[in-house]
């Protein structure tokens, strides 16, 4: 098959779009024809190149009427001059912009399948005009998404609930760099880390992760508990006032910022366990499932579909939405040793291999390209 992936994020760093979209473009590639559309100096710009066999095309989704106007005679050129077999579109932006490409093309249009990403509120007539406008598939990430959609006019589309796949070969215990973990966990621990517990995540830093709802349950702990805590952020520097904060809550010694980083698996490796703590956009998050899968049981709130990941008690934690106090409890909990960390460690990577893998996921994608593309109108 012919298929081009579309993206909207034109930041530099890598959040779940990009993920997504290079996983499966790496894994589809030797079989198939793969083009992937983005904005210039997006992650997926510079990450997309890099894989055999598939082609990055400089292209611009705006939200603005106005600058979708110029943005679109080049992705309708595209989309003439390649005659896709699939366009898999991953936001509304995107969404919208391939619709109205492919508009007069008739039966020469490519199946249109959309991922539903986050927990955002599907407008309902957005939804009925491009359910009705060319969107041949719809997949929800999580069983919480699929609800969503089957409450809109994207039902009448076929919904498949497919959740993340990772590849738990390369998210693995032993593949993280030993020495490099061990190096960060010396620089944030300090000399004497005996009793300390370190605490991370690879969700990202904006402020919907919720990782400042950790800090303030933190605050709350006595000084002597509280300065057995760190916590370790891999992402974009956060913003000024949330920085800002954890220096008034006196914690800016305990919380530390890695910066981003194209491979995370040093950092997963260094903590003793990890969190996603979003209270809202978050759907099933490829974070969490790359920290279990090397073997780090993971706190999540109560969001979206990040409880679908979880077993509480065997693999993880489940906490409420934005509340400190009960992160304050947790804590304590977890300094007098109620968790065994490494036990659940092992049931996190156990239940990866079971659930998490790459192959089903990709498979499973590709059996809606190929329905979409049979379906589509002559």
């Amino acid at each position: 098959m012919k298929i081009l992936y579309t993206n909207f994020h034109g930041a530099a760093g890598i959040g779940g779009h990009t993920s997504y979209i290079l996983r499966l473009a790496r894994a589809l590639a030797p079989q198939h024809e793969i083009v992937v559309a983005a904005p210039p100096g997006s992650a997926l710009d510079r990450l997309a190149r890099e894989i055999p066999g598939v082609r990055f095309v400089p292209q611009r989704f705006p939200n603005a009427p106005g600058r979708a106007v110029g943005a679109l005679a080049p992705l309708r050129a595209l989309l003439r001059r390649e005659a896709f077999d699939v366009a898999h579109v991953n936001g509304s932006a995107d969404h919208r912009l391939v619709i109205l490409a492919c508009l007069g093309m008739g039966g020469r249009r490519p199946a249109i399948v959309f991922t539903k990403h986050n927990d955002l509120p599907i407008g309902a007539l957005g939804a009925a005009v491009r359910a009705r406008a060319g969107t041949d598939r719809v997949i929800g990430v999580c069983d919480f998404v699929t609800r969503a959609l089957q409450q809109t006019a994207y039902r009448r589309c076929g919904i498949a609930t497919i959740a993340n796949g990772i590849d738990i070969a390369h998210f693995a215990p032993e593949q993280g760099d030993a020495a490099l973990a061990q190096a960060w966990r010396s620089q944030w621990l300090g000399a004497r880390p005996q009793g300390k517990l370190l605490l991370g995540s690879n969700a990202g830093t904006d402020d919907y992760k919720g990782w400042i709802d950790l800090v303030r349950g933190l605050a709350q702990l006595p000084a002597s508990l509280r300065e057995r805590v760190h916590i370790a952020l891999a992402g974009s520097e956060p913003a000024q006032p949330l920085r800002e904060e954890v220096g008034r809550l006196g914690l800016q010694a305990q919380v530390h910022y890695a910066g981003r980083l194209d491979d995370v698996r040093p950092f997963i490796a260094a903590l003793d366990a990890g969190f996603v703590l979003s209270f809202r956009v978050e759907t099933i998050s490829f974070a969490c499932r790359e920290m279990m899968a090397m073997g780090k049981p993971v706190l999540v709130s109560r969001h979206a579909g990040l409880p679908e990941n979880i077993d509480p008690g065997r693999d993880g934690w489940i906490v409420p939405v934005r509340d400190a106090q009960a992160l304050a409890a947790w804590l304590r909990q977890a300094l007098q040793g109620d968790f065994d960390l490494a036990a659940m460690g092992r049931a996190a990577r156990a239940k990866a291999e079971r659930d998490f893998g790459l192959a089903p996921f990709v498979s499973r994608t590709l059996r809606v390209y190929q329905d979409a593309s049979a379906a589509r109108p002559a």
